[in-house]
């Protein structure tokens, strides 16, 4: 590796200040996150860039929505399409033709590498993605090849969070093989049934959003250690967590230089932006 690590960014919300946050993001800025008055404000391109070339990220992936198109985020990818992409969620599972027609649109017009939904946060978390209203979306994924990242874990605002065990995973991978699917935000308290999963499937990965690296449990770095190397993909939430801080504490884990550069940089290059119909690499 070189003396300045790479990394892509692979969850970056630059949307949060372009309107008001609803009570219970406040609430779980300042009772959750302990995060600063700053967290949503209205995010300046120039300083995301000088960010992100302080700490090696060459790629950032902004967080967008069908429903409510984030400006700043498409401003952002079409002033540097260089150093910018987009992730879509905000698809109604409830009117999925007119919704996944839309999908298919914005893909092919915007330079989209992955669409997103979070169980716990539509549908007053009613329904798990084991759930068959979820089906039409993952057959439109694996048809345009799009991976689709899905939150686990127990979220941070006070919303219901069963519907995020990862177990409810294990029948979409049997029954949508084709689909690249990637589990968002870490697996907090369900990390090992998470990693039995991405060692089970193959097309399974597991992003550590929201999560500071030196908060990640042991049995996850030595997952990423051993069988685990390709499986793992780095991201910030920024700016719940800044790149300043996850950086650096990504490049202190115990982790070998090679196993390393998969986490921040070449398993999200090979799952997210590798060219579409390609096969993902696989572990060996």
């Amino acid at each position: 590796m070189s003396e300045q690590p790479r990394a892509i960014d692979c969850l970056v919300n630059v949307h949060f200040g372009e309107n008001e946050q609803p009570a219970w993001m406040v609430r779980t800025r300042d009772d959750y996150f302990k995060g600063p008055d700053s967290m949503f404000e209205p995010a300046d391109m120039s300083a995301l860039l000088d960010e992100m070339d302080a700490n090696g990220v060459t790629k950032a992936v902004l967080m967008d929505n069908l429903v409510k198109p984030s400006v700043t985020a498409r401003k952002f990818v079409d002033a540097r399409p260089d150093r910018f992409a987009l992730a879509m969620g905000g698809v109604n599972l409830l009117r999925p033709v007119p919704a996944l027609r839309e999908l298919s649109a914005v893909v092919n017009d915007l330079p989209v590498v992955y669409a997103v939904v979070g169980p716990s946060f539509w549908g007053d978390g009613q329904y798990p993605p084991s759930d068959a209203v979820y089906y039409p979306l993952y057959a439109k994924c694996a048809e345009l090849d799009l991976p689709l990242c899905v939150n686990t874990g127990i979220p941070g605002p006070p919303i219901p969070g069963e519907v995020q065990h990862p177990i409810h995973l294990d029948r979409v991978c049997v029954r949508f093989p084709e689909l690249r699917l990637c589990m968002i935000h870490g697996a907090d308290p369900w990390w090992d049934v998470a990693i039995r999963m991405l060692i089970k499937y193959r097309n399974l990965r597991l992003m550590t959003s929201a999560w500071s690296p030196k908060r990640l449990p042991e049995s996850l770095l030595h997952f990423m250690r051993t069988r685990g190397a390709d499986k793992i993909i780095f991201a910030s939430d920024w700016p719940v967590l800044r790149m300043s801080r996850v950086v650096p504490e990504a490049l202190a884990l115990d982790l070998p230089p090679d196993v390393l550069d998969k986490y921040l940089y070449r398993n999200a290059a090979d799952f997210f932006f590798a060219e579409r119909g390609a096969v993902p690499e696989q572990e060996s």
